[in-house]
């Protein structure tokens, strides 16, 4: 029995040059967008970022020490054979966006990559000390909520 090689993963330097990469890829930069944020520099800024991180389909991640919020989600426009259904009115960042140095080839490998809200409060942590002392997170149902105090019985 004879193995089944992996299949392989197209390089740029596998085209000629000129090339429209966009031929041959799955338009990875329809599948989300990222927005420079400002680096948090004390626990309310971290806590922002927990917020981002409670919601669905939501990453934070530092590239060349810039902070940015990931957001993973397809472009409305985008068509199942991976070409834009408005491509004549595309927006102009679309317009200006070019395959010199897109993520054709990337596996997206960042200096720091926070999916959780968990892991930014541990960075967080890590950074300031501990918010809560951790006698009070044994007590908390979750992460960083306090038990609330039960009712006096009468």
């Amino acid at each position: 029995m004879s193995a089944i090689a992996p299949p392989t993963r197209l390089r740029r330097s596998d085209f000629p040059e000129g090339e429209n990469l966009c031929e041959h890829c799955t338009a990875k930069c329809c599948h989300y967008f990222a927005l420079a944020i400002e680096e948090p520099v004390n626990r309310r800024d971290f806590d922002y970022m927990r917020w981002y991180l409670l919601h669905d389909r939501a990453s934070v991640f530092i590239d060349d020490e810039t902070w940015y919020l990931l957001v993973h989600t397809t472009c409305k426009h985008l068509q199942d054979d991976y070409r834009c259904g408005i491509y004549e009115t595309r927006p102009q960042i679309c317009r200006d966006y070019t395959t010199d140095e897109c993520e054709f080839e990337d596996d997206w490998c960042y200096e720091k990559y926070f999916e959780s809200a968990e892991q930014i409060d541990e960075y967080a942590d890590a950074l300031f000390g501990p918010q809560f002392p951790e006698t009070d997170r044994s007590k908390s149902n979750t992460l960083r909520s306090r038990k609330p105090t039960g009712l006096p019985i009468a």
